[in-house]
């Protein structure tokens, strides 16, 4: 009996320390730099949400830069305000023109810089949430690549620049990324499928049903008061004869 309790024990302490270890991966291997678009949706705007964990044990996250596509630049670029933290968007001369949304593009926004003052860096265990507004998304099926910069207190740079490659495990410093969707012009275009509708019956046909349901009536009537007639008769001829 002891044994066995023993064993039991064993294999739920071994059990607990496998799920701690595979719960501690899953939050180690996704504790990065990642991008989060509210609507992808190719030719239009779109709010990216960047989710910065601080990893360090010592320093604290006090810039972070962030590289916007110049093959499918962003006409518009705008930055929601966070707290304690300033942004600067830079623009440069694009390699060669391109076109958005049938206007000839030479130059656009190549990248967005926060950088925090000291009382709202980014500490051990926490994290900062920062959204730009962009647009026009490029055609449907587009992957958008966003390299990422994050600084360290202590002079510490991480970059988040590394390409994911489907079927492949994920990189250490993966770059945040999405992937445009079907327009929503498209998408509202879509054929849906319906149930065949059953035509209801035309007026006419309703009124001429109805008038002969009343004409059937009005015979099935007269037929009955004559049979009632042709009855009475005969009873009364019958006590007649018999009264004779």
């Amino acid at each position: 009996m002891k044994t066995s309790r023993r064993r039991t024990l064993k294999t739920a302490c071994a059990a607990t320390m496998a799920a701690g270890l595979l719960a501690f991966g899953v939050s180690a291997a996704s504790a990065h730099v990642n991008v989060n678009p509210d609507d992808p949706a190719a030719g239009g705007y779109t709010h990216l949400t960047f989710n910065v964990p601080n990893e360090s044990p010592t320093a604290k996250t006090n810039k972070l830069e962030v590289s916007l596509p110049a093959d499918t630049p962003f006409n518009s670029v705008s930055v929601k305000p966070v707290e304690g933290w300033t942004a600067e968007l830079v623009t440069t001369i694009l390699p060669k023109p391109v076109t958005v949304a049938g206007a000839t593009v030479t130059k656009a926004v190549s990248s967005v810089v926060w950088t925090a003052d000291a009382a709202h860096q980014i500490g051990q265990d926490e994290y900062q949430a920062f959204s730009i507004s962009v647009g026009v998304l490029p055609d449907a099926g587009t992957t958008i690549t966003l390299p990422a910069i994050q600084t360290y207190t202590d002079g510490t740079v991480v970059k988040w620049d590394e390409k994911t490659v489907e079927g492949q495990p994920e990189p250490e410093h993966p770059a945040p990324s999405f992937v445009t969707t079907a327009s929503d012009a498209d998408a509202s275009a879509a054929p849906t499928s319906s149930p065949p509708v059953t035509p209801a019956p035309s007026a006419a046909a309703s009124t001429t049903s109805s008038d002969a349901g009343s004409t059937a009536g009005w015979f099935g009537l007269a037929a009955g008061l004559i049979g009632l007639a042709a009855g009475v008769t005969a009873l009364v001829r019958t006590r007649s004869t018999k009264a004779n």
